[in-house]
């Protein structure tokens, strides 16, 4: 039906302007090529391919079947440039349209794949990724901190995860804006706030599924820089399983999903009272055990051979003393023999050079009456009156002659 030709003042039901433009528009584009960028892409547990095709100024929702994804050369992803060919169809239960597709090739990247690549590199290349500079969580948070928006289904996950796990556990939520315009500054925001008051013990910051656009502020660089300037340590927690953003890297842990964020902050109740009960059951084993050792211990310590036992410590420590005493002895008895004899052989040295004992080998010393020692026959006179000393004794005398040759004196008495 042309839209012309339908009278102006017809009125329609819902149903019946939907089948219209459904026959209009499935009529109109039977087969048509779409060149766009993939966003939200979902593949289902049944085989389908739900994702948004779009450009800088649209969106257009598309599907491709089990059978037609079995013949796809390539395996798509958020933010590939694909050229798809099949038709327009209107889905009247919700009033919208989407083009299902029979045929899609890829034809490039999409820009914002690209400018999250080319950030990744530039932050990678700063060391904010780097694992040696991630935080470990606490083991025992008092406080979990939030930072997501106060009415998304993020925080209630959060909560409901959080209150089942530990009801002691207290979450402050710090409201942020999430998406769109301004949403970065407010994250930040956020994180700067809670690291100067230190309001909690570890950061979530994070949200619910969205399209590669909606999850953007969470790949700002100014987020990624304050996720990873944090003291605090941060889980971050943005979309499903299969989405990710820059702060991913930055944080300290990554979750899945804001509920796998509550449930790696949030220590499980149950587990620290049984932690608790295990560790009560070990001590008391382990003080039971050395009880029964000592008590053993002890009751081997009897009179009958505890005297004994003194013995087999003291004998060997007496053997010691013993060999100890005797070998201090035999050295200081060495020791006097070796002083003994080198008295001794001085006093024989000393003795041998002494002159009585010269003159009791027959020698004998003269000198003139002035007690001169006379060692040369030039040093008398004819006449002159000399002592001559013995062993014993003292004989005066007169020389009479003299001779140099014979190198002696003659005397009278």
């Amino acid at each position: 039906m042309n839209p012309s030709q339908l009278p102006q003042d017809a009125v329609f039901s819902v149903t019946q302007i939907t089948s219209l433009i459904k026959e209009i528009l499935e009529t109109s584009f039977r087969t048509i090529t779409i060149e766009g960028e993939i966003s939200n892409y979902r593949p289902s547990a049944a085989g389908h391919i739900y994702f948004t095709l779009k450009d800088d100024n649209a969106q257009l929702k598309a599907v491709i079947f089990r059978g037609a994804a079995y013949g796809l050369s390539f395996k798509p992803k958020d933010g590939d440039k694909v050229r798809c060919t099949g038709s327009l169809s209107v889905y009247a239960p919700q009033g919208s349209y989407q083009l299902i597709i029979t045929k899609m090739e890829p034809v490039g990247s999409g820009n914002i794949l690209q400018m999250l690549e080319m950030r990744k590199q530039k932050l990678a290349a700063e060391g904010l990724f780097d694992e040696a500079n991630k935080k470990p969580l606490p083991a025992l948070p008092k406080t979990i901190g939030v930072v997501t928006s106060p009415t998304g289904a993020a925080i209630r996950d959060i909560l409901n995860v959080a209150q089942r796990r530990n009801k002691n556990i207290n979450i402050i939520v710090l409201p942020a804006i999430v998406q769109g315009t301004g949403a970065d500054a407010t994250i930040v925001k956020m994180i700067e706030i809670a690291n100067f008051y230190k309001l909690c013990d570890v950061l979530i910051v994070g949200r619910g599924g969205g399209s590669l656009e909606d999850l953007l502020p969470f790949s700002e660089e100014s987020v990624v820089r304050a996720v990873a300037a944090s003291e605090i340590p941060v889980i971050s927690a943005v979309g499903h399983e299969i989405d990710w953003a820059l702060c991913d890297y930055s944080a300290d842990r990554r979750a899945p999903t804001p509920s796998a964020a509550a449930e790696m902050a949030v220590p499980l109740q149950a587990d620290l009272q049984q932690q608790i009960l295990d560790c009560k059951k070990d001590l008391y084993t382990t003080i039971k055990t050395q009880v029964e050792q000592k008590r053993l211990l002890i009751r081997s310590f009897n009179p009958e051979n505890l005297e004994i036992r003194f013995r087999n410590i003291q004998q060997p420590l007496l053997n010691r003393f013993d060999q100890a005493r005797n070998d201090l002895c035999k050295n200081l008895t060495d020791k006097i023999r070796d002083i003994r004899i080198n008295i001794e052989n001085c006093i024989t040295v000393l003795e041998n050079a002494s002159p009585q004992t010269i003159l009791e080998r027959g020698y004998s010393m003269v000198t003139d009456e002035g007690g001169n020692v006379i060692r040369k026959a030039n040093q008398v006179q004819e006449g002159q009156k000399l002592k001559i000393r013995p062993a014993d004794g003292e004989i005066t005398v007169g020389v009479i002659n003299r001779s140099f040759h014979q190198n002696n004196a003659q005397i009278e008495d």
